[in-house]
């Protein structure tokens, strides 16, 4: 039953990822943790897959954190903690290394480690009645750094004080303001529509592009250049059918028809 709740789903070049723990909203479970990882590993291996799409069930909430009712078991001692951390680790480098564009579609909840999870994608929109927090501060425990450097590299340094210091929540409209999503719907069918657009395009274009551009601007956001690492990427992309196809399209007026090579 715990690999129901991560649902991975395959059409039209996208590949989508829903937490499915509405009765707890969306928390996520150690064996929620482990399935994130077999299931970005497996969109990153199937080249039919051009985007990806993170989402909640239920429409109340994209992640609502950590499945707290479980640390008694699985991290009481120490060995379960390292085993536990092991796992989580595994899904963190999943989420931040894939080189596919990544989407948040965010209803509802988006709290703590459910923040962590939206903030590693590229590209966050949310319905209006999406709120977001950390509650760190009211539990007494730390906020991890790599979570903390996200929130930083898309709000700036006040703004993620703000949010870590109060432990307060955040309403779409703010959230929007300062830079912690992309874009803001008024429902969960608008949602849909948004996602849908999106996900279209990027499908649509070249993606040894886009995964030099993402790339590029993680090493930039990371205080980083691997200048070897983007000469490669960049000569890809010039040695790539999908560049002369690009060529070819524009000169006869019509769309490119990519295929990442």
């Amino acid at each position: 039953m715990e690999a129901e709740k991560i649902v991975a789903r395959r059409e039209n070049g996208v590949g989508t990822l829903v937490f499915n723990n509405p009765e707890k909203h969306n928390a996520l479970s150690l064996e929620m943790w482990a399935g994130v990882s077999r299931v970005l590993k497996s969109f990153d291996a199937d080249n039919a897959v051009r985007a990806i799409v993170l989402r909640g069930a239920g429409g109340k909430s994209f992640i609502s954190g950590a499945d707290i009712s479980q640390f008694e078991e699985r991290r009481s001692t120490e060995s379960k903690a390292a085993e536990y951390s092991a796992i989580t680790d595994g899904a963190w480098a999943a989420l931040g290394g894939t080189p596919k564009p990544v989407i948040a579609a965010i209803e509802g909840y988006c709290i703590g480690g459910g923040l962590a999870v939206a903030m590693k994608a590229d590209i966050r929109i949310a319905t209006r009645s999406s709120v977001f927090g950390v509650p760190a501060a009211r539990l007494g425990i730390a906020y991890p750094s790599g979570a903390i450097r996200d929130l930083v590299n898309l709000v700036g340094p006040s703004e993620a004080k703000w949010i870590l210091f109060t432990g307060r929540q955040v309403d779409a409209t703010q959230a929007l303001r300062i830079g912690l999503i992309n874009e803001v719907v008024e429902d969960g069918n608008a949602l849909d529509k948004a996602i849908a657009a999106l996900t279209e395009t990027l499908a649509a274009n070249a993606p040894l592009s886009m995964r030099a551009s993402k790339e590029t601007i993680d090493q930039i956001a990371g205080n980083r250049q691997d200048k070897q690492r983007l000469q490669e990427l960049s000569v890809a992309c010039i040695e790539s059918a999908d560049f002369a196809e690009g060529r070819k399209a524009f000169m006869e007026k019509r769309k490119p028809r990519f295929v990442g090579k």
